[in-house]
């Protein structure tokens, strides 16, 4: 991924939040089969290896887990929000007419090592974990106890887990950060008017900064 230097986000606690806020990654794999790309949600532990780790599941009948081996270099795309950018939303363009459009956006890479992990223990852990983040907000979050057991056993057979040490972070936040700060705030404020709020507040955030 091209990054110039105002783009750039290698804070990797940045990072880190990035991908638990907005955890549904694409896993890009270059295997037996040739490159892939499979959508899964993933959970991280940032406590293991030097970056974290990322552990997920896919579905047995998924060739991805048989198509790549242990110890394969993988890429995984964690994208944030992203928004057109007309140029009459910068100030500076009525005075001199030189702006033209972009699309802003940011967006995490993570680069690391799978191991297949094909056991019940290790896919149990995964599955409940994510299913105690994702259901915390709702009003009566659902439990793996809520199923009959049999139920929940035909199911952990019928997936394989994933495990990922991440070995590179790789972000970027591309806000107009490169812009006089007048024209940051015209147009995050315009993308915050017609409901565009992540990157309208990403980019009076910057502005916030750049003029501090």
């Amino acid at each position: 991924m091209y990054v110039p230097t105002h783009f750039d986000e290698s804070r990797i606690e940045v990072l880190h939040e990035l991908i638990r806020q907005h955890p549904f990654g694409i896993l890009f794999t270059h295997g037996a089969s040739g490159l892939d790309a499979n959508h899964i949600p993933f959970e991280l532990d940032p406590q293991r290896g030097g970056m974290g780790v990322l552990n997920a599941h896919v579905a047995r009948a998924n060739p991805v887990w048989k198509d790549v081996s242990d110890g394969d270099e993988v890429l995984v795309v964690f994208r944030v929000a992203d928004a057109y950018v007309s140029p009459n939303w910068y100030p500076s363009k009525h005075e001199f007419h030189k702006q033209v459009p972009t699309w802003n956006y940011m967006v995490a890479h993570a680069y690391g090592r799978i191991v297949i992990r094909d056991d019940e223990r290790f896919v149990r852990s995964v599955v409940a974990r994510l299913t105690r983040t994702h259901e915390a907000s709702q009003p009566a979050p659902w439990k793996m106890t809520d199923s009959a057991k049999e139920d929940i056993d035909t199911m952990l057979k019928a997936i394989v887990g994933l495990e990922i040490e991440i070995t590179r972070l790789v972000g970027k936040s591309k806000l107009s950060q490169n812009k006089e700060v007048r024209d940051i705030r015209g147009a995050g404020e315009t993308l915050k008017a017609q409901g565009d709020c992540m990157i309208g507040d990403a980019m009076l955030a910057c502005a916030d900064a750049k003029s501090a």
